[in-house]
C-alpha cells in the first residue's frame, strides 16, 4: 500500500518587507548613518520621519549594492534615475517614489553642503507624477455635531475638550497629543504648538474649546492634592500621566464619530482638513490658513483651494437656474 508523503514542516520565518531583507544583505552605510543624526539631533525630525528616511535611503543603499555600485557618493544622475525606474518596476506607487527620491535629493544636499560629493545626483530627476486626490472634510454641520458629544459621558468632558481643539485650532495629531497645560492661554484664547521641523506657531482657540478646556481641567483634580493639573501637566493625559497615545486618540475619534451618527471615518487629519477648508471658505485667506496650519511651503495649503471651488461649484449648480440641463430637455 502506498504511504501517504507528507510535506516536511516548515520552520516559522519572520515576516520582512523587501526593503528590509534588501537593506540587511546591503548593510549598513556610514554617510546614511550620519545624515540620519543630522535630522535627528539637529533638525529634531520625529522617529516616524526617520524611519521613513532610513528605508528610503537603504533602499538607495542595497540597489546601489546589488548593481556592484557600493559607494553611495559616487552614484551620478544616471544611476538615480535607474534606482527609480527600478522601484516603479517593484510596483512602488507613484507617490512612494517622490517620497523616495525627495529622501535621496535631500541626502545628496546634506553631502554636497559638506563637501562629499560635487554634485546632488538627485537633481533634476523626476518621479511619475501621482493623481493628487483632494482631502475628505465634514460639511459644517456634520463637524458641529461631531463636537457637541454628551459631556455626561464617561470622559465626556475630555473627549469635548479634544475635539473641539482639533477643530478650533486644526492642530496636527502629535501637537494635540504632546500639548501641555502652559501651552495654552484660556484667557487670551491661544495655544502654541512645536511643529514639523521644530516651527513653533501661535494658534487661535475658539470661545467653545477654551470653555470645554477650561471644563476639562476642572475636572482633572488631582485625587493626592485636590488642585487642577499643573502646568507642566499633559492636557491629555494617558496611563501614568504621559501624554496620551497617537492609537488611542485615533481609536477614540473613530468610535466618537460613530456614536454621533457620521457615515464618515472620522480621524484627526480630517478635523484639520475640516478647519482649514471652513476657514478658507469663509476669509478666502489662503496665507493666513497657511500660517494657522504651520505649512512651510503655501503650495501645501493650495489644496484646499480646490476644496472651496468644490463648494462654490456645488452652490452654482444647486442656485442657477441655467447650470444644469434639466431633465427630459432635447
Amino acid at each position: 500500500m502506498a504511504t501517504e508523503r507528507r510535506r516536511p514542516r516548515r520552520g516559522r520565518r519572520t515576516v520582512t518587507t523587501v526593503d528590509a531583507r534588501r537593506a540587511a544583505a546591503a548593510g549598513p552605510h556610514p554617510a546614511v548613518d550620519g545624515y540620519l543624526a543630522h535630522l535627528e539631533v539637529e533638525r529634531r525630525m520625529s522617529a516616524h520621519t526617520l524611519d521613513a528616511y532610513r528605508r528610503d535611503l537603504d533602499a538607495l543603499a542595497a540597489w546601489a549594492a546589488a548593481q556592484g555600485q557600493g559607494d553611495l557618493l559616487a552614484l551620478d544622475g544616471a544611476a538615480i534615475r535607474a534606482f527609480v525606474a527600478a522601484e516603479h518596476r517593484r510596483g512602488l506607487s507613484p507617490k512612494s517614489l517622490q517620497r523616495r527620491l525627495s529622501g535621496c535629493r535631500s541626502f545628496y544636499q546634506w553631502l554636497l553642503k559638506h563637501g562629499r560629493v560635487r554634485a546632488n545626483p538627485a537633481t533634476g530627476v523626476r518621479a511619475p507624477r501621482a493623481p493628487r486626490r483632494l482631502p475628505q472634510v465634514l460639511d459644517v454641520d456634520e463637524a458641529v455635531a461631531l463636537v457637541e458629544v454628551p459631556t455626561d459621558a464617561p470622559l465626556g468632558l475630555r473627549d469635548r475638550a479634544l475635539l473641539e481643539l482639533f477643530y478650533s485650532s486644526g492642530l496636527r495629531l502629535s501637537e494635540l497629543r504632546m500639548l501641555r497645560w502652559r501651552d495654552l492661554d484660556l484667557e487670551q484664547g491661544l495655544v502654541t504648538v512645536l511643529g514639523k521641523g521644530s516651527r513653533q506657531r501661535t494658534v487661535p482657540v475658539g470661545s467653545h474649546a477654551c470653555r470645554a478646556l477650561s471644563d476639562w481641567r476642572a475636572e482633572s483634580v488631582g485625587a493626592a492634592t485636590g488642585q487642577p493639573p499643573g502646568p507642566d501637566a499633559a492636557v491629555f493625559p494617558g496611563r501614568g500621566g504621559a501624554p496620551i497615545s497617537a492609537r488611542a486618540i485615533q481609536l477614540r475619534l473613530r468610535a466618537l464619530g460613530q456614536r454621533q451618527g457620521l457615515f464618515k471615518h472620522v480621524h484627526p487629519h480630517l478635523l484639520r482638513h475640516s478647519f482649514a477648508s471652513h476657514v478658507l471658505e469663509s476669509s478666502g485667506d489662503l496665507r493666513g490658513v497657511q500660517e494657522l496650519l504651520g505649512h512651510a511651503d503655501i503650495a501645501t495649503t493650495q489644496i484646499y483651494t480646490h476644496l472651496d471651488f468644490q463648494h462654490l461649484a456645488k452652490v452654482y449648480d444647486e442656485a442657477h437656474p441655467r447650470a444644469k440641463r434639466r431633465k427630459g430637455s432635447g
